[in-house]
């Protein structure tokens, strides 16, 4: 395959991303409430040729190739914003309330142009690109549930890739980073303490149980389980950022509920953290006389990145994009450029790849210097568009490339 050629064509895609984008972009929504944005990505696979097909509660799966017998490659793209309103200065910013400060509407868009390239070179391809917009990533929900729903059956996956825009990053906007073989996103849990106490008037405290209180040791006693239960390595992140309880200032409440997140990067320390966490939250609130409550919600698993595919991976970015724009972790890391490929954000890509051998790529989208000084989630946060078609064709190309490879 001429990997110069096929990037032209993607180029060519360029202004058809932008406008699929910015239409995305300009209609946000979030969690499994996708109604607009499941129609126009229906529409336009539908337009391409494809066969669009309901996983899940709001997933969509579509497939290209299966001209030729082989095996079956997964490309992913989440589809959902965040309920943050949006102060970026851009002619097409969200009005509704919700904005895409998560970049997954150009992940949609990318995908999309990959489906072009795909669908031209369908003839071509030594077996089957299986394609996947997913839902509810913010809240690590919509992965899980388009598995629930077969999303790796019929016809069985084998191997999987996803990418992310980064914006913010020092590197050229439209340079690729392939993450390095094991744990690169961690495991996430949100979690809810409920202290129940007992409610009396502010200046009788003994005739009640004060759960604010409680709730104030089980929060500082909970800092203890990193600073004394953890080695070095057990890299965690346990963070309460809700604490709600009463509503007068005079009278002792009822209950107090607190709110938090965990991060960890190995099954194990997560297990051991949860459960720590639950026995500091019920014995300190019994040592003043109330009761706790430990209730863990949505999350998911470290995000693991198959050896054998990172090689392939950095191999295809390269052969498509050359070297001075194409980087391993550990080539960034031997120039300076970084110290880990560890991030701090989780992603429920995770879920694909505890089954699958599967990869994820970066993709730089923006460097502060040019403008795009704010992070992911942040209200402010701008994408380089012009790595639109670059994206389009990482993903296409990596599909084709290592349904080729093993054919």
């Amino acid at each position: 395959m001429d990997a110069e050629r096929f990037l032209r064509e993607a180029e060519a895609l360029q202004q058809t991303l932008v406008q699929e984008r910015r239409c995305l972009h300009q209609n946000a929504e979030v969690g499994f409430a996708l109604e607009h944005t499941v129609a126009f990505v229906k529409e336009e696979l539908t337009a391409m040729g494809l066969t669009p097909t309901p996983c899940g509660k709001a997933g969509l799966v579509a497939q290209v190739g299966g001209k030729q017998a082989g095996k079956v490659f997964l490309l992913r793209a989440d589809m959902d914003a965040l309920p943050i309103h949006e102060e970026a200065d851009v002619p097409f910013a969200s009005q509704n309330g919700n904005m895409h400060a998560c970049g997954h509407d150009m992940h949609t868009a990318m995908l999309l142009g990959a489906a072009r390239l795909l669908k031209v070179h369908e003839a071509e391809l030594a077996g089957t690109v299986k394609l996947m917009f997913q839902p509810s990533e913010e809240t690590f929900e919509g992965s899980k549930d388009m598995l629930a729903a077969g999303l790796l059956e019929n016809p069985k996956v084998d191997a999987a890739l996803m990418i992310h825009v980064m914006a913010g990053m020092p590197l050229s906007a439209g340079s690729v980073v392939v993450s390095a073989p094991g744990v690169s996103a961690p495991a996430a849990d949100y979690f809810e303490i409920t202290v129940q106490g007992k409610g009396c008037h502010g200046s009788m405290p003994n005739t009640g149980v004060d759960p604010l209180s409680a709730a104030a040791h089980i929060l500082l006693a909970l800092q203890e389980i990193h600073a004394r239960e953890l080695a070095m390595e057990d890299r965690a992140v346990l963070t309460v950022g809700t604490l709600h309880a009463g509503t007068a200032a005079n009278a002792i409440p009822d209950t107090a509920v607190m709110g938090g997140s965990l991060r960890t990067f190995d099954e194990e320390t997560r297990a051991f953290v949860k459960q720590r966490l639950t026995e500091i939250a019920e014995w300190t609130a019994k040592a003043f006389r109330a009761e706790a409550s430990v209730r863990f919600g949505t999350g998911c698993p470290t995000l693991r990145n198959d050896a054998a595919l990172s090689q392939c991976a950095e191999k295809y970015v390269k052969e498509l994009l050359g070297t001075g724009r194409a980087f391993s972790v550990a080539e960034l890391n031997a120039a300076g450029g970084g110290t880990s490929s560890k991030s701090a954000g989780s992603e429920d890509f995770a879920y694909v790849s505890q089954q699958v051998p599967s990869i994820m790529l970066a993709l730089a989208s923006g460097q502060p210097e040019k403008g795009y000084r704010y992070p992911q989630h942040h209200p402010l946060v701008k994408f380089d568009e012009s790595v639109l078609s670059v994206g389009a064709a990482v993903y296409a190309y990596n599909a084709m490339r290592w349904l080729e490879e093993h054919a």
